[in-house]
C-alpha cells in the first residue's frame, strides 16, 4: 500500500466533473479520482480551513465517531472496476476493528476531518495513477539501464572473505 495525500480538487476540463487528486509522498505519481460536487465541497472545506455555522454530513459523521470513541485508522483505496474506485474505513473502538465499506469520496472528507492517513493499494496506483514528474521518471530508468548494461557475472560471486569468489564445488 501506498500512502497518499490530498493535493487538490480540480474540474475535468471536458465534463466540468470534480476530480480530487491524490499524491504520493515523493509527489511523482498522482491519482486522479472523478467525484461529485457535494463531496468536492466537503473536501475543499478542510482544505481550505472554512468551518461551516453548523455541522454538514462529514463534520456530523465525525462527531459521531468521536463522541463514541471510534477513531479512524485509516482509509484504504483497495479497487478499480469499471472505472469506479472503491474503498474501506478501518475503524478502532478499545481493541476492536471493524472495516466499512465506503466511497473514496466520502472516506477522504472524513479522512481530512479526522487526521486519518490515506492509502491506495499499489495495483490501484498502477493501473490509475498519472506520473507527475516525467523527467525524473526517464532519470530513474536511465539509471537502471545503465546498470544492467555494466553488470557483470563476478559482480554476482560470493566473497569468503578474502575479497576473491568462492568456490560452489
Amino acid at each position: 500500500m501506498i500512502e497518499m495525500n490530498v493535493a487538490g480538487i480540480a474540474l475535468d476540463a471536458t465534463t466540468r466533473v470534480p476530480i480530487v487528486l491524490l499524491k504520493d509522498s515523493t509527489e511523482r505519481r498522482a491519482l486522479p479520482i472523478w467525484i461529485g460536487q457535494n463531496e468536492a465541497r466537503a473536501i475543499l472545506s478542510v482544505l481550505e480551513n472554512q468551518s461551516p455555522p453548523r455541522p454538514m454530513t462529514h463534520d456530523l459523521l465525525g462527531n459521531c465517531l468521536t463522541a463514541l470513541d471510534v477513531s479512524l485508522e485509516r482509509v484504504i483505496i483497495h479497487a478499480l472496476e469499471d472505472n469506479t474506485f472503491f474503498a474501506v474505513l478501518t475503524l478502532k473502538q478499545g481493541e476492536k476493528t471493524q472495516r466499512v465499506d465506503a466511497r473514496p469520496s466520502d472516506a477522504i472528507a472524513l479522512a481530512l476531518r479526522l487526521n486519518a492517513p490515506i492509502w491506495v493499494m499499489e495495483e490501484v496506483v498502477a493501473d490509475a495513477s498519472i506520473p507527475v514528474d516525467q523527467e525524473a521518471d526517464e532519470e530513474e530508468r536511465a539509471a537502471f539501464r545503465n546498470f544492467l548494461d555494466n553488470i557483470r557475472p563476478e559482480d554476482f560471486a560470493q566473497s569468503s572473505g578474502g575479497g576473491e569468489p568462492s568456490s560452489l564445488g
